[in-house]
């Protein structure tokens, strides 16, 4: 219809591309309002069929007779009710539509695209749908009466159209996008929608007046405005799909089905709330809904639903599947144990390439994100990484117009988000947020399009978001409220819903008004409740720190009880024969104590993997195994799903192992150099931040690691000598260990990746071959310091005994000087300190009651380095037992240089350490 109009009112401007078809409100072709409406019959179907933008033989407002090819004469467009009941509020000047104000500084998107045959046609062109199917998602919803009549008679004249045009026949048919529309627009659809709708408007404005009593604090981001996105993904998700939001999330988990009352008292601080008062209002998860965040940076959550989203094709893969247990976990299951061997086969077929109706796997991931958000470079990566491994998943881009405050386009030269996937061969679609039945249809049609096994895609929903970014900022932003002011009256969802669906009878007044005072109850019980619920304890943040204990026996954790079947289904026989001779050479190597760090951590990694299937690893050049040798054979043994070869981003490699270990993998990250992790210090936050922030619920277990530190004279320059595990030390939540002998390498790879928290281990990068060593086999090694040199009871007895505390290189250099000590009648307790977080000040303490002086060598700056907290815990606690002052041996706060002759007054080595014990022991600090 208004592709008609507008071209109809621009008939006088001599336009003749779909591109020139635009109505007044748009920026760039502007209607003139000089020129005649006027336009001949003939010459506007002749012109709309020639550019494929309207394809049905009536048009509104014509008889049949002027519809037929020897139309004549002309017609005067006068707007009718239909064109009134699409847009609410508008203004019909001389014909024209004149709706948004020049003051308004980003229209709404062209109808011509974003109204449901616009929606079909993206579909159909991008998607490759079925006309067909199609109209499955659009009948749902209007079966009433004549206006479904009048609709078919449409829709046949359409379809008639377009199968005579073969290149739209390329994609989806339109009867089957008909469908769509059929199954929405059913009574029982539409008020599913709008009951999604108020809701979300409702359990906002609550949100709102508790914020300005005191009752919720920091930081709220309110979606007034953007209500059809809650309906697109209460209407288009399942429980059991991932949904991965931002921080502007509160509608998000609401349409997900988590419990109102639950939200708003997380909202309130209150220990009844989803995260028990630990997330907040930019927190908000819940596992058996499966909704994975709330969070709070701009863009992080993408790599994590990437992870999400490949979680789905691992259980395919595997054959595992989730169950719900009654205290609120998921756990995994051998999909085949209650199958035999012909149903297992069928059950196969099914899971790898999901049907529709069959009752396969057809979980998908569903992240959403701020068009401000979607112009990061994570979003490239995640695009990437869709398309590379066809991974199930729906990006949905919330375009506001804004990046906070600032006018998107005023950033960004792109602003068609659907289309950022396009190198990527991930189609997109653009649909209108004011019709929230044409965004439930489109997703419906896009979410079923991921289900049936085709890869990602990207919806962008043009919205307007009614409230500032944030109570808490100001909108000083130029024409923000003129654009607000506007957009309450002319372009609220809820009230174009209203007034659609009113207008022909498909609803009631009476039923609208029932579905609102349902909503309020459900707004008002949750307000109730939040206020009820108690605070949580001031104990929790302590118990939330790390999901397995520090004293953990790790040799005590059993396997999962489907790790022979999996690996059975998934590793040939002849693989595990390679793979049993690959570990046998290793192992025989550590007998006579030649295995290397690198090769110690090797092996305990393939041993891990295949006693626990559910172990994934992920690195840069993965399948050469990169730089040490660490993932050697992986790919080669569980396959690229299980070890994949990832992008040259370790944040986009974090993030996706945060997105695995949320839904039930321990994935490894193999950084090659840790230094390189500083891409993805967002990321290594987060990993410590989770299992706090989401109550306890997901705990994630994923290991970091790869070979790092600072060696003397290793003439690496600056770039690679930072010292990330000072950087990261800071990350609460993150536990940190470090490796200088195969036996550590060996047993804290193990214990590591068995641990339900996140942990970061580092191996000295100069020392990954030459270190020679023997391990203890299938043994976890504690997380704790170790006591690797003790000194004689002589030199303690005589006072010239001192404690040395270090770690990586530090380790082999105070070896190297032990005997020239012992010389000078002097020795030194050996500590290696295996974990910088949690610190074992026990072991520290067990030595100090011996001699009484300290030196720590440390491999990281004297300014925020580990020697500085080592230093101060040592001073706070252990205070009465020292003699002297702590001596710390730091790196310069200078970068450290390439050229030896200015690296060595940097980096502290074995020889500053003689000169600090024996300045210790003679009394001279």
């Amino acid at each position: 219809l208004i592709l008609w109009y507008a071209s109809m009112l621009t008939s006088a401007s001599g336009f003749s591309t779909p591109s020139m078809l635009q109505l007044h409100w748009h920026p760039a072709f502007v209607a003139p309002k000089s020129k005649t409406t006027r336009r001949s019959n003939a010459a506007v179907l002749s012109h709309l069929r020639k550019t494929r933008l309207f394809m049905t033989d009536t048009l509104p407002g014509l008889t049949n007779n002027e519809t037929t090819s020897e139309m004549k004469g002309s017609a005067t467009f006068q707007p009718n009710e239909e064109v009134n009941a699409l847009f609410p509020g508008a203004t019909f000047v001389n014909g024209e539509i004149d709706a948004v104000p020049s003051n308004i500084m980003r229209p709404p998107p062209d109808p011509s695209i974003t109204s449901w045959e616009g929606i079909k046609r993206q579909l159909i062109s991008n998607f490759s749908f079925d006309p067909q199917e199609l109209e499955s998602y659009s009948t749902e919803i209007e079966e009433k009466g004549s206006l479904l009549s009048i609709y078919k008679s449409m829709q046949l004249s359409r379809q008639f159209e377009n199968a005579c045009n073969q290149q739209y026949m390329q994609g989806f048919d339109p009867q089957e996008l008909e469908s769509y529309s059929t199954e929405i627009e059913e009574k029982g659809s539409l008020l599913s929608i709008y009951k999604s709708m108020q809701l979300s408007r409702q359990f906002e404005n609550a949100c709102n007046q508790q914020y300005m009593q005191g009752k919720i604090r920091g930081f709220m981001h309110l979606d007034n405005g953007q209500e059809s996105i809650p309906a697109m993904i209460n209407a288009a998700t399942k429980k059991t799909d991932k949904k991965i939001s931002y921080y502007r999330e509160h509608c998000h988990a609401l349409a997900s089905g988590v419990d109102p009352g639950k939200i708003m008292a997380e909202l309130f601080m209150k220990d009844g709330g989803t995260c028990r008062g630990a997330g907040g209002s930019m927190h908000l998860f819940d596992k058996q809904h499966r909704f994975q965040g709330g969070w709070a940076l701009v863009a992080e959550q993408l790599p994590y639903a990437a992870g999400a989203a490949k979680s789905i094709l691992l259980d395919r893969e595997l054959g595992l599947v989730e169950k719900d247990l009654e205290d609120g976990e998921v756990i995994k299951l051998d999909a085949s144990v209650d199958f035999d061997d012909a149903e297992w086969d069928e059950f196969q077929s099914r899971i790898n390439g999901p049907p529709l109706s069959g009752n396969g796997d057809n979980r998908i991931a569903v992240v959403l994100v701020g068009d401000g958000g979607s112009h990061n470079g994570r979003m490239t990566e995640l695009l990437n990484a869709c398309s590379k491994q066809n991974l199930p998943l729906l990006i949905v881009v919330i375009d506001n117009g804004r990046a906070i405050n600032t006018l998107t386009k005023d950033v960004a030269t792109n602003t068609e988000q659907h289309t950022l996937g396009n190198h990527y061969h991930v189609p997109g679609i653009l649909v209108d947020g004011l019709d929230a039945a044409n965004v439930v249809k489109a997703g419906r049609a896009v979410t079923d399009y991921i289900r049936n096994g085709h890869g990602p895609a990207v919806m962008q929903i043009h919205t307007y978001r009614f409230m500032g970014h944030s109570p808490a900022d100001p909108e000083h932003e130029r024409g923000r409220k003129d654009e607000k002011t506007w957009a309450r009256g002319n372009y609220d969802p809820i009230k174009a819903f209203e007034t659609k669906y009113t207008r022909y009878d498909m609803l009631t007044h009476e039923e609208l008004q029932a579905v609102k005072k349902e909503v309020e109850a459900i707004v008002s019980d949750a307000v109730k409740y939040a206020d009820r619920s108690p605070d949580p304890p001031s104990s929790l943040a302590k118990e939330l720190e790390y999901p397995t204990a520090i004293d953990t026996d790790y040799n005590k954790i059993s396997p999962p009880p489907f790790a022979d079947a999996v690996n059975k289904r998934t590793i040939s026989s002849e693989q595990m024969d390679i793979i049993n001779a690959h570990i046998a050479v290793l192992r025989k190597k550590a007998v006579r104590s030649e295995i290397s760090i690198c090769e110690a951590a090797n092996l305990a990694i393939h041993e891990e993997m295949l006693r626990d299937p559910s172990t994934t690893i992920q690195a840069e050049d993965l399948q050469a195994g990169s730089s040490y040798g660490i993932p050697g054979l992986t790919q080669q043994t569980y396959g690229s799903l299980r070890a994949s070869d990832e992008i040259i981003d370790e944040g986009h490699i974090i993030g996706k192992g945060i997105g695995e270990a949320m839904n039930g993998y321990r994935p490894i990250v193999e950084l090659m150099n840790t230094n390189f992790g500083i891409y993805g210090m967002a990321e290594i936050a987060s990993c410590g931040n989770t299992y706090l922030q989401s109550g306890g619920q997901f705990k994630l277990p994923i290991l970091i690691l790869g070979a790092g530190g600072t060696a003397p004279d290793q003439a690496l320059g600056a770039e690679h000598s930072q010292p990330l595990h000072a950087y990261i030390l800071g990350v609460p939540g993150l536990k940190i260990a470090t490796a200088a002998t195969p036996d550590a390498a060996y047993g804290i790879t193990k214990s590591m990746i068995r641990d339900n928290g996140p942990c970061f281990l580092i191996f000295p990068v100069k020392l990954m071959q030459e270190t020679k060593g023997t391990v203890d086999f299938g043994k976890c090694m504690p997380l704790k310091a170790a006591l690797i040199h003790k000194a004689s009871a002589e030199s303690v007895e005589t006072g010239k005994a001192v404690t040395v505390l270090t770690y990586l290189h530090g380790v082999k250099e105070a070896q190297l000087v032990i005997d020239g000590l012992k010389e000078k009648g002097l020795d030194i307790d050996l500590v290696e300190l295996r974990t910088l977080k949690p610190l074992d000040i026990d072991t520290i303490r067990e030595s100090l009651e011996r001699t009484n002086k300290v030196v720590i060598l440390d491999e990281s700056t004297q300014s925020g380095g580990v020697g500085a907290t080592v230093s101060a815990r040592v001073c706070e606690e252990l205070f009465d037992l020292l003699d002297a002052p702590v001596m710390r041996l730091s790196m310069d706060d200078t970068p450290v240089p390439y050229a030896s002759s200015m690296e060595k007054v940097v980096v502290k080595r074995g020889s500053d350490l003689v000169k600090g014990v024996i300045a210790l022991c003679a009394g001279n600090v």
